[in-house]
């Protein structure tokens, strides 16, 4: 490829990189599994990137191919999982400004969307990026009707696993 459309393609990944390691936060428990499937995820978004038409934000692509990524290697995995506890994990909050009631909210909902499936993970983290409904129907390939029946019942669940 040229050096101009590799050039493209880092700016936008840096540009954008935090919604893969958010989307990589969701679908693993330590940072080797992190590390690896940002990686994969990397790598997916490079091998598509010359079909990447502009039709649609960049953004709007790379969630497409990061969950998809994400949801067919979570689908593959047969092995157990070790998980490790949000506080032994790396912050990317700066002390100074850390909010410790803000951090047990954090657990507590990463606990809760744990316990939901792949396509429900997906949706709940597209939702509190603030997507709209367009946006996270696009992206998942589902109507807009669809995704918003969905989000509620997700709500619904998310409710009893906090608050049994």
């Amino acid at each position: 490829m040229s050096t101009e459309i590799e050039k493209s393609f880092v700016t936008q990944l840096k540009e954008n990189q935090n919604l893969v390691h958010k989307i990589c936060r969701l679908y693993t428990n330590n940072e080797e599994e992190h590390n690896d499937l940002f990686q994969e995820i990397t790598i997916q978004l490079w091998k598509a990137f010359p079909q990447f038409r502009g039709e649609a934000k960049f953004s709007t692509w790379a969630y497409r191919v990061a969950l998809n990524t994400a949801i067919t290697l979570y689908r593959k995995s047969t092995k157990t999982v070790n998980t490790i506890e949000f506080e032994t994990g790396r912050h990317f909050v700066l002390q100074e400004e850390y909010n410790y009631e803000e951090e047990e909210h954090i657990k507590l909902l990463y606990k809760a969307v744990h316990q939901l499936n792949d396509i429900e993970k997906a949706l709940v983290f597209m939702y509190l990026e603030d997507k709209d409904y367009t946006e996270i129907a696009e992206t998942l390939g589902i109507s807009e009707v669809n995704a918003r029946v969905k989000m509620n019942r997700i709500k619904t669940k998310l409710k009893q696993i906090i608050n049994p």
